[in-house]
């Protein structure tokens, strides 16, 4: 699941800002599962006037109306809400470049990123499991060792092929990412 939804940086945050920048609740609808929707447009109408000050009062609200938006999108995953996270924090390296895809319309640069890391990742680990495969005669740990790795490699394997093939969100119908 990514990490950052429930960042102050993070899509969920973002559009929940440009719902109130606008004054549009529908820009934040989308989401937050459909059986909140009457809570998000209640807290919103709550938030706009306030929004709308020019005193500290708006970033109390605001701060509220994140939180809302944010503790019923997590819900809608069954995922915990933990609270609104700082800008940026573990948001990993694909994210950005993830979202960068998105605004610009072009994957090329996402798929690269995450070619050259899996075939970076296959090669380390191969590298390793060889090195140990040449030391197996020496000792029975040794040997345990180089199965450890080599059965740990088709493990990894595996695990990137389930990822690769999940289905995606759209066609579970429900969230999970965060």
């Amino acid at each position: 699941m990514p990490p950052h939804c429930d960042s102050i940086s993070g899509p969920v945050v973002r559009m929940a800002k440009k719902a109130l920048e606008t004054g549009n609740v529908n820009f934040i609808l989308p989401y937050v599962p459909k059986e909140s929707e009457g809570e998000i447009i209640a807290a919103f109408k709550k938030v706009l006037p306030l929004h709308q000050q020019p005193n500290g009062a708006h970033e109390i609200a605001d701060t509220f109306f994140f939180e809302t938006v944010v503790r019923l999108h997590r819900a809608g995953e069954g995922a915990p809400y933990t609270g609104l996270k700082p800008a940026g924090v573990d948001e990993g390296p694909v994210i950005p470049i993830a979202e960068k895809a998105i605004e610009t319309g072009s994957v090329d640069e996402l798929k690269k990123t995450l070619m050259d890391f899996v075939g970076s990742e296959v090669e380390k680990r191969f590298e390793h499991m060889q090195h140990l495969k040449r030391h197996t005669d020496e000792s029975v740990d040794m040997a345990r060792e180089y199965v450890e790795s080599m059965l740990g490699l088709q493990v990894w394997s595996h695990k990137v092929y389930l990822t690769a093939t999940a289905k995606g969100r759209e066609e579970e119908g429900k969230h999970h990412h965060g």
